[in-house]
């Protein structure tokens, strides 16, 4: 998935999905939330603190 097409899904702009990724900021934990529900994951999962 692209930055755009997750920044659309989460109603956020792409340069915020790159901030994210870049780690110069981090995601809210309501963002974090919708994304794990868009890539259908536990938070556990996406914040690496359990393997699928």
């Amino acid at each position: 998935m692209s930055q755009a097409d997750l920044a659309k899904r989460l109603g956020v702009t792409q340069q915020c999905v790159s901030e994210w990724e870049l780690n110069r900021t981090e995601p809210t934990l309501t963002y974090l939330c919708m994304m794990a529900d868009v890539f259908e994951i536990s938070l556990d999962v996406l914040c690496g603190r359990v393997e699928l």
